[in-house]
């Protein structure tokens, strides 16, 4: 038996899951699934689980039983990819004969001092979970600190206004536009949204230090009784660990067939791996669709494409609250009611499909 091991089970080992089983996937290959914790959660969804809109249940599911997945839970702590194996905390080891490397990221801090011991994070369902029971046990008209004003930055604010009218909000930007990346349009109807809702955005911020119950912008103190995190992030340590050439964010520089320059067996999808595309949840399963099309040749030992298809990404969509939204589809920016019923509808296609 050939035996594939999945690192992670984010959207991109999902991915490969939906498309092996339960009826393709090859007589004499056997998966393994590695994952801390037993189910696979919607990261794209933990603003509003951070804001205490939804529930823990409603942003994860439980990852698929067949007879040929083996599920294992613990905390991968390296992966050798000279002598093919996962090693766990708990000392365990599993071999694979080929491996696919999709941890996930972490923040990425900036060397800013304080700013990992001090504030709340968004990169685990864990440490979501932590943020939301911070929030929600803050007394009444207290004030918080969003660093960092992208998608994430943008969602965790709107949705902890809609949850807590009573909070003083204050979103830092580095930049004088908030989602720079998108229209004027679409930044300027973002802006006015935070106005009409009483969300204070401090733009061309700096942070230059965190301590307990405060945030220096521009080293000028403001007490703050909780500090959000949304400024950067980058790949997991361990992929970082990786004896292979990485970019400025620890991504993992992949060949086109996406695995890793002289491990032909080792596979890097996700926020893992170096794109021309920003990191999402649709980047990681499009490169999952294309590493099992790989595998699949690979194990028949037939040759595989000269060049492998151009990622197209269908677009981005983002939430203001639960009545309004952004976003860029197809080219085309969209404000209103329609994104947010977009974004909704799409959560709700995956779960069908995927549950």
């Amino acid at each position: 038996m050939k035996h594939l091991v999945l690192v992670g089970g984010g959207y991109g080992g999902m991915r490969i899951l939906q498309r092996f089983l339960p009826n393709d996937l090859p007589d004499d290959v056997q998966i393994t699934l590695i994952d801390k914790v037993p189910y696979h959660c919607f990261k794209t969804e933990y603003y509003a689980l951070v804001a205490g809109t939804t529930s823990d249940t409603h942003v994860r599911m439980a990852f698929p039983d067949h007879s040929r997945l083996e599920k294992k839970y613990g905390e991968v702590v390296h992966i050798d990819l000279e002598n093919c194996f996962v090693e766990l905390k708990n000392g365990e080891k599993v071999q694979y004969d080929d491996v696919v490397i999709g941890l996930g990221c972490e923040d990425k801090y900036h060397n800013v001092p304080g700013a990992q011991e001090y504030t709340l994070s968004l990169q685990s369902i864990e440490k979501a979970r932590q943020a939301y029971q911070h929030l929600n046990d803050l007394k009444p008209n207290a004030v918080v600190g969003i660093v960092g004003a992208g998608l994430s930055g943008v969602e965790v604010a709107s949705e902890l206004r809609e949850s807590r009218s009573d909070l003083t909000i204050y979103l830092f930007d580095r930049g004088s536009r908030i989602l720079s990346m998108f229209s004027e349009r679409l930044s300027y109807y973002v802006e006015d949204w935070f106005i009409d809702h009483n969300v204070t955005i401090i733009r061309n911020s700096n942070i230059t230090k965190v301590e307990p119950g405060i945030v220096y912008n521009h080293d000028e103190a403001l007490p703050c009784d909780a500090i959000v995190w949304t400024a950067g992030i980058q790949a997991n340590h361990i992929v970082q660990q990786l004896p292979a050439e990485k970019d400025n964010m620890g991504r993992v520089l992949t060949t086109k067939y996406h695995n890793i320059p002289n491990f032909e067996n080792a596979y890097v999808i996700g926020d893992c791996a170096h794109a021309t595309h920003a990191p999402s949840a649709q980047l990681a399963e499009a490169q999952a669709e294309q590493v099992v099309s790989v595998l699949q040749k690979r194990w028949k030992n037939e040759p595989l494409p000269e060049e492998m298809p151009i990622i197209k990404l269908k677009g981005v969509l983002g939430s203001l609250g639960k009545k309004r939204g952004f976003g860029l589809l197809a080219n085309q920016t969209l404000v209103g009611r329609v994104p947010r019923l977009l974004k909704s509808g799409l959560l709700w296609m995956y779960k069908h499909h995927n549950g």
